[in-house]
């Protein structure tokens, strides 16, 4: 008798009969290949779920037809009413914003951080950091070198003023000596002269231009036949 482990002699007068040792393999049924999930179900159950599956299926999938559908038509109403994807980002951002601030999450930590502020300022570091800071600003603004520095900068802004004003004064005074000097009379005498003499021109030209005897000074012939 062969062993179990022993090669199978393929010319061998007993080629497809089985070894003596071999156990017989049970052969598995359908119900036992099924999945996991299916386990402890009927094969009328079975059937039943996976039909109502493919509807569901078929349901969902008709389902995104329409609504592709529905997105087209609303690009359209969109693109006629010329409303631009940046007006569709701009309503979207201020819906989830209007929606952030009316959920549970957003009003609750509102409130805490309503609390954690009032407990801050009612805390004894806050209190005692702000008496010294008003104490620290007092002293400043009671001190010697404080005085001397506000007085230091007002005398400054005082003085420069006055220089200012002072400048004007000159700047005014120096036009007013140019003016009633003799060099500035005489030249404006001359723009006067030149000023009468060009209105002066131009009133003759329009003279001799609306004058009848203004073509070689000849009177107009009369050119009636008779």
């Amino acid at each position: 008798m062969e062993s179990a482990g022993q090669d199978i002699n393929l010319h061998s007068p007993t080629k497809g009969l089985l070894s003596d040792a071999m156990t017989d393999v049970p052969v598995e049924s359908a119900a036992s290949a099924r999945s996991g999930a299916a386990e402890g179900l009927s094969l009328a159950e079975e059937e039943e779920l996976r039909s109502e599956l493919a509807k569901v299926e078929e349901e969902i999938g008709t389902l995104r037809q329409v609504l592709a559908a529905k997105e087209r038509h609303c690009g359209e109403l969109k693109r006629k009413l010329g409303l631009t994807p940046l007006d569709g980002l701009k309503q979207n951002l201020s819906r989830s914003w209007h929606d952030v601030q009316v959920s549970n999450a957003y009003v609750k930590t509102s409130e805490k951080l309503g609390e954690w502020n009032d407990k801050v300022t009612q805390s004894d570091l806050y209190l005692s950091a702000s008496s010294t800071l008003e104490d620290w600003n007092e002293k400043l603004t009671q001190s010697e070198a404080y005085k001397k520095t506000q007085e230091t900068l007002s005398q400054a802004g005082q003085k420069t003023s006055a220089a200012l004003s002072n400048v004007g004064s000159v700047i005014s005074r120096k036009l007013g000596d140019m003016r009633n000097s003799a060099t500035f009379k005489s030249f404006e005498d001359r723009v006067g002269t030149i000023k009468s003499r060009v209105v002066g021109s131009r009133e003759n030209s329009t003279d001799c231009l609306h004058s009848p005897s203004g073509a070689g000074g000849k009177p107009p012939e009369d050119n009636a036949p008779f």
